[in-house]
């Protein structure tokens, strides 16, 4: 892909992509513009090529997915366990938590898979591909974060009813 391609494809899927970085950095708008400006520099800059094994927008995923994890382990940026961690606590769901709260609590794969799959658009091959995980990890991770979100809203709904 020559530059002017390249920056005209970036423009047109800038809000996407923005989207997209959001999500991988844990919904941190500001980390989010670091990372995809970073992700930008990559492209433009041929340190990260498209060898057209897949769509341009996978790739482009790809790139922006890698770097925000490369951003987040650079930085320290992890979630630590509170020290009053129980397993056997139940999981309480404020009335006020938004669906975007909600898919957080989600392990990181599920919630990957659903976010591109329900708010980008993807098939699960291209999710797969930008995961770089099989198609059958991708159908089990989907799977399995449908019914944990199913789960999550039903209790959501649940504690609002008792209220």
């Amino acid at each position: 892909m020559t530059a002017a391609l390249l920056e005209e494809f970036i423009k047109s899927h800038h809000r996407e992509s923005f989207l997209w970085a959001r999500q991988c950095c844990n919904f941190d708008s500001q980390l989010a513009e670091d990372v995809l400006q970073q992700s930008y520099l990559k492209v433009l800059e041929g340190k990260a090529k498209f060898h057209e094994q897949s769509s341009p927008k996978t790739w482009l995923f790809s790139v922006i997915r890698f770097t925000a994890l490369e951003w987040l382990r650079k930085n320290h940026k992890e979630i630590p366990l509170r020290s009053d961690f129980d397993l056997e606590e139940a999981e309480h769901i404020p009335e006020a938590a938004t669906h975007e709260e909600l898919i957080q609590r989600l392990p990181d794969r599920q919630k990957e898979i659903l976010l591109l799959v329900f708010y980008h658009q993807m098939t699960l091959e291209k999710a797969a591909t930008v995961m770089e995980v099989s198609l059958g990890t991708a159908r089990t991770h989907y799977d399995r974060g449908k019914k944990k979100l199913k789960e999550l809203i039903l209790k959501k709904q649940s504690y609002e009813a008792t209220r």
